[in-house]
């Protein structure tokens, strides 16, 4: 399976490379330590036991073209077999496929049944150098990544769900998203100076919504922030699993088959509330179905813990534990 393009509630594929695809199916049994963070943008990071290198790499590719160069596949295949002995049960029973439009971060994937529903992991790497967060080995040109080393491995996991999935042994074209929300774009806004025509900004509701998802179902008081158990993405509700092996992928599937049940019903009531407003837990719509959560939903996140603190370079960062 391979790059990600999403066409209104569509993830297609195009091309997977069976040399990658055969280094992790080669991944062992075993696991490595690592520590959970975010970093004070919010994003989340694996802080590994040892560091990584990631070579230089192309910048630009014609998004035309679905395969990479041969050159990009061995210096990804190298990375993948590097990060991959240091976080194994991260990778182990997934596949590899090449996003032409992000060539700096490989998808892998992993296809499940719950019952009668199906649905996608889809875990992104982000390999390109984040100021602060890495050391430069090499220095990059017009044309190449600097070449770079670190402990922190900056990754995207989401369970998405489908509508249907592909038959085993077929060859895999794309999935169809189970499209729960209508649209999520709101409109533009200008930051009211004289040249606002100009500077104008489209705002979507996807972070409202992933808030709104998120603390209907964490404990009331929880405080956990930036961490967010469920997101909006592909205009649906993904799960973001916190344990990122096998068993921990699995287990987060049916909290959000749950929550899908529970919020499909009144999602037009919840966009409605959200394309008028930002996110409150004084919303009449959110007061009224947290009332209805079950209290045992809330078991998963109730030892979750999220320590702010400031790192080697005085930068604010969140480790998370459960």
């Amino acid at each position: 399976m391979p790059p990600v393009e999403q066409v209104s509630n569509e993830i297609r594929i195009g091309y997977a490379d069976p040399g990658l695809n055969k280094t992790l199916a080669a991944i062992g049994s075993g696991t490595q330590p690592f520590s959970r963070h975010f970093n004070q943008f919010g994003d989340l990071f694996l802080l590994l036991g040892a560091e990584f290198t990631v070579p230089s790499l192309p910048i630009h590719h014609d998004v035309r073209e679905s395969r990479p160069e041969p050159g990009y596949l061995a210096l990804m295949g190298e990375t993948i077999a590097s990060i991959a002995g240091l976080a194994p049960q991260v990778f182990r029973g997934l596949g590899y496929f090449f996003d032409q439009t992000e060539i700096l971060r490989p998808c892998f994937f992993q296809v499940s049944r719950q019952g009668d529903d199906a649905f996608l992991y889809l875990l992104r790497l982000d390999l390109a150098l984040k100021p602060n967060e890495g050391e430069v080995v090499e220095r990059g040109t017009n044309d190449a990544t600097p070449r770079w080393r670190s402990r922190k491995l900056f990754l995207e996991p989401a369970i998405v769900p489908l509508v249907g999935a592909p038959a085993s042994g077929t060859r895999l074209s794309g999935f169809r998203v189970l499209q729960a929300i209508s649209e999520t774009y709101i409109g533009e806004v200008s930051d009211g100076g004289a040249a606002g025509a100009y500077n104008k900004q489209g705002v979507w509701m996807d972070p409202r919504l992933t808030r709104f998802f998120s603390q209907l179902f964490l404990p009331p008081g929880a405080r956990v922030h930036p961490f967010h158990p469920f997101l909006c993405h592909y205009k649906t509700v993904c799960g973001l699993p916190l344990e990122l092996s096998p068993a921990g992928r699995q287990t987060a599937i049916p909290r959000l088959q749950r929550a899908l049940a529970f919020l499909l019903p009144v999602m037009d009531r919840i966009q409605s509330a959200l394309g008028r407003a930002e996110f409150s837990e004084g919303l009449e719509i959110f007061q009224e179905l947290k009332k209805k959560v079950p209290e045992s939903w809330y078991e998963p996140w109730r030892r979750l813990r999220v320590e702010a603190y400031l790192n080697e370079k005085d930068r604010k960062e969140y480790r998370i534990d459960a």
